[in-house]
């Protein structure tokens, strides 16, 4: 095989992997949003917002060298350079933490709403793809530049987005069923959701933090949540044999 295309099909593969990892955010994002609609739209949403990611990478993609002069400074605060990218970075990491605080918020709020009270109703679907939207902006950017510095050929990063977004379509809803019958994951989804918002704010500021410890921490702390999902289940049975 020539070595341009051994060199172009390994980029693919890693490139493949890497924009599968980084758009586990970007479902459960999703997840937590379509979980507020009507059931009968859920997956028409889930797979528009998908469907919308993978259309804002391609068209930022196309639009390589607008993403590059980005970089340039085009506002400076308390002596700190921001480019477009830095700003586009700040509001997202923003968004997302206000966004997961509100939801933790109502989650505990709902557990202790009392019987009487008439819960929210389920939230529209313009609202809520107008927000799987404004965070597909962000999650689009940062999987853009990943792209960029990991290969040459445009069409090897194409074929990578898309292949990525194939399996979030067909992972979406399992990870959003899975996260939403279980309240103490959903929560650990939304710190999660938190601390890549820190994390997009920092790197808006200009201090660089590796995504490998942050993806690190989310997979440690799920691993401890699966242990204390599986000795729940088990202690379950123990508690409900127990004579009274």
């Amino acid at each position: 095989m020539d070595a341009t295309l051994i060199d172009a099909a390994l980029a693919l593969l890693t490139l493949s992997a890497m924009e599968i990892v980084l758009g586990i955010d970007n479902v459960i994002f999703i997840a937590i949003l379509v979980a507020r609609v009507e059931d009968a739209k859920r997956e028409r949403l889930r797979r528009i917002g998908l469907l919308l990611a993978l259309g804002m990478r391609i068209g930022l993609l196309m639009a390589i060298e607008w993403i590059m002069s980005l970089t340039d400074t085009v506002l400076t605060v308390m002596q700190n350079e921001l480019s477009g990218r830095d700003l586009i970075l700040l509001a997202g990491g923003a968004f997302l933490i206000a966004k997961s605080t509100h939801e933790i918020h109502d989650k505990v709020e709902g557990a202790s709403r009392p019987a009487d009270e008439t819960p929210k109703a389920a939230a529209g679907a313009a609202s809520v793809l107008a927000q799987i939207i404004a965070v597909d902006v962000v999650f689009s950017l940062d999987s853009v530049i990943t792209a960029v510095g990991m290969a040459d050929q445009v069409w090897v990063m194409v074929v990578a987005m898309v292949l990525a977004t194939v399996v979030m379509l067909v992972s979406a809803k399992p990870i959003g069923d899975f996260v939403e019958a279980h309240p103490t994951l959903k929560v650990l989804a939304l710190a999660f959701l938190i601390l890549i918002g820190v994390m997009l704010v920092a790197e808006g500021l200009g201090q660089h933090v590796s995504k490998g410890y942050i993806y690190f921490a989310m997979a440690f702390s799920l691993v401890v949540e699966m242990i204390n999902m599986r000795v729940r289940k088990r202690a379950a049975p123990v508690a409900h044999s127990e004579p009274s």
